[in-house]
């Protein structure tokens, strides 16, 4: 299917979803706070899907303005309506498809200058357009003053100033979207002999279109294959003509026109700003980006991520949430009041052992499964989704992208693949998910990769730390493994996987105070998601480890791996810990936590079996979201080397401790 209707004009009533809502889409680069807007105008509940035949995610929610029913659309980051990545021809499809009754362009103050060109595109299309100048608040750190009166004059469309992080303009762009419809009509024009060649190109052009035709033109020009195609089905045997126009124009200027044409813009884009975009004599340096700029480089960056790590990721999620949450929910709350209580109203109820077993038992779905999923998964992945939320509202991902960037490409991976990566800490589920923001596909089969054998989900992760960290070295140990085998696999993988590593670019937002609201709704919205996932796997694994037990299938299976554990040097118990691993391996580290609580494993045991734990085969949840992503023949693969990679490691490992005797 075309990107383009066939039929209607951008002048056309815009399409209404089956609700009734007219649609905005949100557009504009990466980074720009298109997100924080979309929160700001629907709130926590959305829906998150593929767009249809692509792998892109798109955001949607409605909201109700001055009495009407909108659907609110945030579009992936896009620099152009040129269409490069895959991104962007979502975001361009969005836009001509969907026909939205309103475009708001999100750009950034401290950036207007560069961003405006895709402004002036927009306006060319005859796109009905609001132009929101976001972090104002910024650019008035920097002593930068925007004009926005003079501005929205010059551009002849409404302009909004916003700095929608502290909800400062929301209520205007909300009057905005209630009051506007029109399409924009552009105040400003080309050279004469650049208005020349797209009136002739124009002229061709007899059909109806959404886009203009000077903007159609352009894109002709540009050479847009997609147009292309659509302006042949839509002329028919006049396309004939068009294709002459098109192919004698870009031969006269085919040295120059993309420069003629980028020139032109930026040359319109300066009149437009002249007097309405002043910067101080002396630029402002602020506190943020002096914290920006040592965030990225390595000799200040590097110690500051330890930093980051150490007080995040250790002791809030490892000694708070897994220590301190943990023992109060499941040691005091289940152990000691509400696993006696409920074994004891069972028992009183049903008549039947076998049953009992089934809610109650050793592996019941009451006293294992929902006492794994809210007393030990749950504290858990609360606190590493709260401290995740902090790092990503205060724009320190993006830094951490540029900081990691040489390293990553080593591996085949670019800076940006750090998001999937710190995200699998939290879930590997979701991190495997965006994997597919990565731009190629050689790219996401190494991340997938790399976040089924070496990224522990934070569950798993808040456990282990918590075991280990009660032995000297043995988190030392842990941590160097996983490190060295993170870094072993991703070269390996760059070195096998054909291909090159694409050039890394992305978006720097303001570095700031995290905003409070935002923080606690990021970390609602995906605990919601995340115990939504777990709870029912959960459930499922207690019944069959239960279908298991009243077989005696589990005790075979136990059976069946006690020679690999003891090849581990581990006792025949702790292959309870690895069956518990097919289902989640969080639930697996759960089951860790369980036979150390038994004094079943010393800290030489402990530890081979948390390397080999982690580095174990994928979830259900992860190896069917692998098969969704990059199909069967890789999930399979990828799970088959990651288990015989993972029992590898964990035998060598014994070796060397045993050996050794450090711990």
């Amino acid at each position: 299917m075309s990107i383009f209707g066939k039929k209607g004009s951008c002048h056309e009533t815009p399409t209404v979803t089956s609700t009734g809502a007219k649609k905005v889409a949100l557009v504009g680069n990466p980074n720009v706070g298109k997100s924080v807007l979309f929160n700001a105008l629907t709130g926590a509940y959305v829906t998150v899907s593929n767009y249809p035949g692509t792998s892109v995610e798109v955001s949607r929610g409605n909201t109700v303005i001055g009495g009407e029913e909108f659907e609110i659309i945030d579009t992936p980051g896009m620099y152009s309506i040129l269409p490069i990545t895959e991104e962007e021809r979502v975001a361009r499809e969005i836009l001509l498809t969907e026909r939205p009754h309103l475009v708001l362009h999100v750009l950034d103050a401290r950036n207007l200058e560069r961003m405006l060109p895709m402004t002036l595109q927009l306006i060319e299309a005859e796109l009905p357009v609001i132009l929101v100048v976001n972090i104002m608040d910024e650019a008035a750190r920097m002593g930068l003053q925007i004009d926005i009166p003079l501005l929205s004059e010059r551009l002849g469309i409404p302009v909004i100033g916003a700095a929608t992080a502290k909800k400062v303009g929301v209520p205007e762009i909300k009057a905005a979207i209630a009051g506007s419809s029109a399409s924009a009509t552009p105040p400003f024009s080309f050279s004469r002999l650049m208005e020349g060649d797209i009136a002739e190109i124009a002229a061709t052009l007899k059909g109806d279109y959404i886009l203009s035709k000077k903007a159609l033109s352009l894109l002709l020009l540009q050479g847009d294959d997609e147009v292309a195609d659509l302006v042949r089905a839509t002329e028919g045997e006049g396309f004939t003509l068009v294709e002459g126009a098109v192919r004698e124009k870009r031969f006269e200027r085919r040295e120059s026109f993309h420069l003629d044409l980028s020139m032109e813009r930026k040359g319109i884009v300066k009149r437009v700003l002249d007097g309405a975009f002043k910067t101080p004599e002396k630029r402002v340096v602020t506190l943020a980006e002096r914290i920006s700029r040592l965030t990225v480089r390595p000799a200040t960056g590097i110690p500051l991520l330890f930093i980051v790590l150490y007080f995040g990721l250790y002791q809030f999620v490892g000694v708070f949430g897994a220590g301190t949450l943990v023992d109060v929910l499941e040691g005091k709350g289940f152990e000691e009041y509400f696993n006696p209580w409920i074994t004891g109203v069972v028992k009183g109820s049903v008549p039947w052992p076998v049953i009992q077993e089934l809610f109650v038992g050793e592996y019941g779905i009451i006293t294992l499964g929902f006492r794994y999923a809210v007393g030990i998964i749950l504290p858990i992945v609360a606190t590493f989704f709260l401290f995740f939320s902090v790092l990503e509202d205060s724009g320190y991902f993006p830094r951490l992208a540029l900081l990691v960037d040489r390293v990553f490409k080593t591996m085949g991976l670019t800076g940006r693949a750090v998001i999937p990566m710190v995200l699998g800490f939290g879930c590997d589920t979701m991190a495997t998910m965006v994997t597919r923001t990565l731009e190629t596909v050689r790219e996401r089969v190494i991340a997938t990769v790399l976040l089924a054998l070496a990224i522990p989900c934070s569950a798993q992760l808040g456990v282990i730390m918590s075991l280990l960290s009660q032995t000297p070295g043995a988190l030392l140990v842990w941590s160097l493994c996983l490190f060295g085998i993170f870094l072993l696999v991703g070269l390996l993988a760059a070195k096998v996987l054909p291909g090159e590593t694409p050039m890394f670019y992305m978006e720097i937002p303001p570095m700031r105070l995290p905003q409070f609201s935002n923080v606690l709704t990021k970390t609602y919205t995906r605990m919601q998601w995340y115990f939504m996932e777990i709870l029912p796997l959960f459930i499922l694994a207690s019944v069959l480890l239960w279908l298991g037990k009243i077989t005696h299938f589990f005790e075979k299976m136990i059976e069946a791996m006690t020679p690999v554990m003891a090849s581990l040097g581990l006792p025949k118990e702790s292959a309870v810990a690895f069956i518990f691993g097919f289902f989640r391996r969080d639930y697996g580290a759960a089951g860790l936590y369980d036979l150390q609580s038994k004094g079943l494993m010393n800290p030489r045991q402990l530890t081979v079996a948390a390397v080999t734990l982690t580095l174990f085969i994928p979830c259900v949840a992860q190896f069917l979201i692998m098969k969704k992503e990059r199909g069967w023949n890789v999930a399979l693969s990828i799970g088959l080397f990651v288990s015989t990679f993972a029992f590898g490691c964990g035998w060598l490992l014994n070796r060397f401790l045993l050996l050794t005797n450090i711990l």
